[in-house]
């Protein structure tokens, strides 16, 4: 397996895959359980799922590349960031008469726990080594 230094790419390389199907399954059982409304609220709960993590996954990687104290900056501080900004967004949806955010939470929780849970088996088992990257020494 090639490896590039960055296992938040290599998780986004391997979990991305999924981010359809589950939008897909979210869509599904919100629209049979609530409607049209519930549906689409589930798949923005599925899709902010989804771009909280890449955004947490590119700019770790970005700032690994850095230094370590920007990595630590950019770990805690984003973490900040985008937790204001799913507020916001939650904010501006309730608005919306056709949102539902009992849907939006009972498709974002669950799709937040299975990919911790996808992600620490990943970094825990083999991958883990496979991610260990120390460039080549030139004497």
């Amino acid at each position: 397996m090639t490896t590039t230094g960055e296992p938040e790419h290599e998780l986004v390389r391997r979990l991305m895959p999924y981010s359809l199907p589950a939008f897909a399954v979210a869509v599904v059982a919100g629209a049979l359980l609530g409607g049209a409304g519930a549906a689409w609220s589930a798949g923005i709960g599925v899709a902010a799922v989804m771009a909280n993590f890449l955004g947490y996954a590119y700019s770790v990687a970005w700032a690994a590349r850095i230094a370590p104290t920007v990595l630590m900056v950019v770990g805690l501080g984003g973490f900040v960031v985008r937790l204001a900004t799913l507020t916001v967004a939650l904010l501006l949806l309730d608005r919306l008469a056709w949102f539902s955010p009992v849907a939006f939470a009972a498709a974002f929780v669950p799709t937040t726990i299975v990919l911790l849970v996808i992600e620490m088996k990943l970094l825990a088992g083999r991958m883990q080594a496979d991610l260990w990257y120390f460039p080549e020494r030139t004497s």
